[in-house]
């Protein structure tokens, strides 16, 4: 029993590949401990638990402050961000689901779904940025799930012909971690991402600067999710030539990926649309007070 805890929790080239065996049993221990191993699974499930945590815990005021405010654009980005959290804590919490070849079908259509979730958020965000200060109303949110839709759609139906066409196994890292069509499809994949964010900081530090909405937060979530893939896409060709850290790097950058990036969406473009709101709301409250006179004994 030792020596089963001790190999997985080693980290390692070789424990970061999981092994393509039947899951028995529902044991707690057995789900943490196997395939990826116990260390790979607590990474994953507690940040996105704690995250859809704190999501119900705001669902009530943050519903009354959108229902106030009637901004179809933070409306239409809630509600994906409620759904896209969900459908990323259950492929988190079924990690186990890869080693098991009864699940396969399932785990390729929950990553599949969860996947294309994370991505839509993604270009959707990229689109919306791209419109300029200007893009804010119905139409160009319109204009924004059109595009990013179209994208993701032809994204969703290259992917369903390579998993279930051709049989490359896309979502599960047990089957044939050295799969070289199927890394090589990731690398064209991270190398677009990272193209395109690479292109908008370039626009940053150029005349076209002023097309962004001039606030530091939106700079920094375009640094950060360009270097995610960047790493990403080192990890990916290290990965198609064999190369044992590449194991390692994949494993760090779905966990940072699946973990963080919904929280990193709600810092910058949620958390100070709700913040504002508050302050708007005590303004008002404020105003109505001191119509009422409620302040008048203060300059007496």
């Amino acid at each position: 029993m030792r020596n089963e805890v001790a190999e997985a929790l080693l980290i390692s080239p070789m424990a970061a590949v999981p092994t393509n065996r039947t899951w028995e049993g529902s044991h707690l221990s057995s789900w943490l401990l196997d395939c990826h191993g116990i260390l790979y699974n607590i990474s994953l499930i507690v940040p996105t638990t704690l995250f859809v945590a704190y999501l119900a815990s705001q669902a009530r005021r943050s519903v009354a402050k959108l229902s106030y405010d009637r901004s179809y654009i933070m409306v239409a980005y809630y509600v994906l961000l409620w759904i896209v959290s969900v459908l990323n804590l259950i492929w988190c919490i079924v990690q186990a689901w890869q080693c098991n070849s009864m699940k396969d079908f399932s785990w390729t259509m929950l990553s599949l779904f969860t996947k294309s979730g994370m991505l839509f958020l993604e270009v959707s965000l990229i689109a919306f940025l791209l419109q300029g200060n200007s893009a804010s109303d119905f139409e160009a949110l319109t204009r924004t799930f059109v595009v990013s839709g179209g994208i993701v759609a032809a994204d969703v139906l290259l992917k369903a012909i390579y998993v279930f066409g051709f049989g490359v196994p896309l979502f599960n890292d047990g089957a044939d971690s050295s799969n070289r069509v199927k890394w090589g499809l990731w690398i064209v994949h991270k190398l677009l991402l990272t193209a395109v964010y690479g292109l908008i900081l370039f626009m940053h530090h150029s005349k076209w600067k002023e097309r962004f909405p001039a606030r530091p937060a939106f700079y920094k979530y375009i640094c950060i999710m360009f270097l995610i893939n960047a790493i990403s896409l080192f990890s990916c060709v290290l990965m198609q030539n064999g190369a044992g850290f590449g194991f390692w790097l994949h494993d760090l950058v779905t966990i940072c990926y699946h973990s963080f990036y919904l929280p990193l969406i709600y810092v910058t473009f949620l958390a100070d649309f709700f913040q504002e709101e508050d302050l708007r709301l005590e303004n008002v409250y404020y105003s109505e007070m001191k119509d009422a006179g409620f302040f008048d004994t203060d300059w007496e």
